[in-house]
């Protein structure tokens, strides 16, 4: 189930760059495709480096980010933060899987800053990173991670 940040009484139309967007089953839609459908949102016009991703909470529920650029560089919004700020947005904080999907030649971990924010809520996260040509990796967040910032240690961990 993907959720929606606002609630509305109308159909959603998808829009991107002027052209409507097909509308998939999310019911039936993986992960990984949920991640590379939120790849064809990425705005990455200053690295051209576009970034997808799809974080599932344990209940099942998807929410997806893409990266966002700005020409003021400090400004730019990756994707795995972005789908962590929107899941937290609308309640959501029990994480168990990030999907990632970049179009680099090899699969693509979190930044630093990503794991730090995945840290927050899911220190012990799948992660799991695509190529548009089929290679991939998977990783737990402590695996990338292993020694993070954690200011409570209580905090997010059961």
């Amino acid at each position: 189930m993907v959720r929606t940040l606002i609630q509305r009484l109308w159909p959603i139309v998808f829009a991107r760059a002027g052209r409507l967007m097909k509308r998939e089953s999310r019911k039936e839609a993986s992960l990984k495709e949920a991640a590379f459908r939120a790849l064809d949102n990425a705005y990455a016009p200053y690295s051209n480096f576009r970034v997808g991703a799809a974080l599932q909470t344990r209940s099942g529920e998807v929410i997806t980010g893409c990266n966002m650029e700005n020409s003021a560089y400090g400004l730019a919004i990756c994707a795995e933060t972005l789908a962590v700020a929107s899941a937290v947005s609308q309640g959501l904080t029990d994480f168990d899987e990030i999907a990632i999907a970049t179009d680099d030649d090899e699969p693509t971990p979190p930044c630093g800053a990503c794991r730090q924010v995945l840290n927050e809520f899911a220190p012990n996260i799948k992660i799991s990173s695509y190529t548009r040509d089929g290679k991939e990796a998977v990783w737990t967040l402590d695996q990338l991670l292993p020694h993070a910032f954690v200011l409570n240690p209580s905090r997010g961990r059961a």
